[in-house]
């Protein structure tokens, strides 16, 4: 097992963060469930406290067929149990600017998009955003996606949670993924899996973590909209990271 310096951000304490929404559009859709895991540094044995706090909301709005489809809620579970929204999101907001002030990593797959979210939702409800609640722009924030595509750039076929869970060795039908919790579960083993795999991951230095990722990002958005146009397709990937320019 290849060793890795102990003081590494990748064994030091984690915040892991998935949302479940109203749809796919992450600045026009709303928070339904939203989920944070704690994990405390790697032990001498290996192992790690966990701590699992989860939300479910009322957005206000009906939610599509097609997304309670996907993650099990629906509207009317939503307004008879869910919380108010601005309340869910003051208190989901709070925890994750309270993470990144102090340094801790937040892990999300697929980041950009439960972070856009999240500020728009901040935005629509006048909340402050993690932005604002920070004072500057977002992280440390660490998306396993993000590395995959850079450190294992030419394997074939899909990326999605579930795919990287078979490659890394996590096992998506024992997760039974899409609830946010259990999401944000096999995220964070993910991580621990490729910190393994491709050590170098872990060597990057906290203060390199942000650029090091929005480069990856960039570059391969950059390859992937090429692909588009040479399909004849409009090239429309964001090229920023964490956040898309404009957001």
């Amino acid at each position: 097992m290849p060793t890795t310096a102990p003081s590494s951000w990748a064994f030091g304490p984690l915040l892991g963060f998935d949302t479940e929404t109203t749809g796919v559009f992450p600045t026009a859709d709303r928070l339904v469930t939203a989920a944070l895991v704690a994990r405390g540094p790697r032990g001498a044995d290996g192992s790690r406290t966990q701590q699992i706090t989860t939300w479910l909301a009322d957005p206000g709005v009906v939610i599509p067929a097609s997304a309670t489809a996907v993650h099990g809620i629906s509207t009317e579970r939503a307004r008879a149990e869910g919380r108010p929204v601005g309340e869910v999101l003051e208190e989901v907001a709070a925890t994750l600017a309270a993470a990144m002030a102090a340094g801790t990593p937040v892990v999300a797959y697929n980041a950009a998009y439960d972070l856009t979210l999240l500020e728009a939702e901040l935005t629509r409800h006048h909340l402050p955003t993690l932005r604002a609640r920070l004072g500057r722009e977002l992280g440390p924030v660490v998306d396993p996606l993000v590395i995959d595509r850079r450190v294992d750039r030419y394997r074939r076929g899909k990326r999605r949670l579930t795919d990287l869970c078979a490659f890394y060795g996590i096992d998506p039908e024992a997760a039974g993924l899409h609830t946010a919790e259990v999401d944000v579960v096999a995220t964070l083993d993910v991580l621990d899996a490729m910190a393994y795999a491709h050590p170098e991951i872990a060597r990057i230095p906290r203060a390199e973590l942000m650029a090091w990722q929005a480069a990856a990002h960039r570059d391969w958005a950059v390859s992937f909209n090429d692909f588009l146009r040479r399909r004849g397709r409009t090239p429309d990937v964001d090229t920023a990271w964490p956040l898309p320019d404009g957001v």
